[in-house]
């Protein structure tokens, strides 16, 4: 089996996700600057997530995505899976021509097939909610999400009002009154 960055990635992003749901939507780009993963890359991951109903996306300000189901409900597998990550050992992809058209399976076809089955078996019994759980035993710290304020905590800056003439014409009529 092959694991690429697109599950590593994915399965990073949903624990990340898991950790902060109960404070409402998580933003794309929050996860991308916590796990250093960029951002186009999440929207494609998270689009795959969404069509899987594994996340749901709320939109607008304040919005981002929160889980599609319960933390317990969502395994390893279910992820890996959305995003097209093939869970296969075997060289033939699971269509048993391993040695080409004509000669079929190869030696060692059936004991790829039963790795493939242990390897989904396995990464099925994982729940995103045992990830979190031991995050948080390691003493994973979540931040909470920064307070928004209707009030801007800069300071206003005011116009400069001109009284000057704004034109040649303006000059001279201001210098003969």
């Amino acid at each position: 089996m092959r694991l690429t960055t697109k599950g590593r990635f994915a399965v990073t992003a949903m624990i990340d996700l898991a950790l902060r749901s109960g404070s409402g939507p998580v933003a794309l780009a929050a996860i991308s600057q916590r796990q250093q993963i960029s951002l186009s890359y999440l929207e494609q991951l998270f689009g795959k997530l969404r069509r899987h109903e594994l996340v749901e996306s709320t939109r607008g300000p304040g919005g981002g995505y929160s889980l599609g189901r319960g933390a317990a409900e969502i395994t390893v597998a279910d992820i890996i899976v959305a995003v097209d990550e093939p869970i296969d050992a075997t060289g033939c992809a699971g269509k048993e021509n391993c040695m080409g058209d004509e000669v079929g399976r190869c030696m060692t076809h059936d004991l790829w097939a039963s790795l493939n089955a242990k390897m989904i078996e396995y990464l099925d019994s994982i729940s995103l909610k045992k990830l979190v759980d031991e995050q948080l035993a390691r003493g994973v710290s979540i931040e909470e999400a920064p307070v928004k304020r209707a009030i801007s905590t800069q300071p206003v800056v005011k116009p400069i009002k001109i009284t000057a003439p704004n034109s040649v014409f303006a000059l001279g009529s201001a210098l003969t009154k």
